[in-house]
């Protein structure tokens, strides 16, 4: 109340931004995104055959990386150009994915201080105009405007540094999974590769050719 009308877009802002910091915190966890041992075992899946619909389905909505494995499973006997182009578009949907709400959260970061300005402004307006009206002679009244000018841009600050710090450590953390991810995706891929020349090296099995049986001489 102390710092004015000013201050409800900026505790607004400060409630958003707690609310994305809660999720993506919650959602980002390394064990949902990178559930340990899931490449090696989509791996050794491809080794052994055991690709069953009920798996990929289980993987694909299991988390990012088991949906990024999942895409390029489901194309497993195409060219190796195609395995890899269908990882690219998944992996650019699970990084959409995992980046939500951050440039909400940048934006926040942007504006706080532009807000806690905006709060200043109205604060040393509203104190001139009480000066122009009563003149100096009421300090409490120019202590009133400036206390509600630096109220507004403290707690702009106060949102946006912690907005700013949490977008940078939020993207930051993304780009680390996607490291992790393309390295998975990309070993799932070569295995893949070899799958398939294993089978074009393998001769397909011929049929013994049957001998025709001499013919019966004729009568002559």
């Amino acid at each position: 109340m102390a710092g004015g009308w000013a201050m409800v877009p900026i505790l607004i802002c400060s409630a958003i931004a707690l609310a994305i910091v809660l999720e993506r915190c919650w959602t980002l966890r390394r064990k949902s995104v990178l559930p340990p041992g899931l490449g090696d075992e989509v791996r050794e899946w491809a080794r052994t055959g055991q690709l069953y619909p009920a798996h990929l389905e289980a993987l694909t909505n299991g988390s990012p990386l088991g949906e990024l494995l999942a895409s390029a499973l489901a194309v497993r006997n195409q060219p190796r150009d195609i395995i890899k182009e269908r990882i690219e578009d998944t992996g650019r949907h699970v990084i959409h994915r995992m980046e939500r709400y951050l440039n909400t959260l940048g934006t926040i970061a942007l504006i706080g201080p532009l807000l806690g300005l905006f709060g200043t402004v109205i604060g040393l307006i509203r104190m001139f105009m009480e000066v122009m009206a009563g003149g100096i002679g009421d300090p409490a009244k120019m202590a009133g405007g400036i206390g509600e000018a630096l109220i507004c841009t403290a707690s702009g600050l106060t949102v946006a540094i912690p907005a700013y710090v949490l977008h940078r450590y939020f993207r930051s953390r993304v780009a680390g999974y996607c490291v992790e991810m393309e390295k998975q995706a990309t070993a799932l891929l070569d295995d893949l590769t070899l799958t398939q020349s294993a089978a074009a090296a393998t001769p397909a099995p011929t049929r013994a050719r049957r001998t025709p049986a001499p013919s019966a001489p004729s009568a002559g």
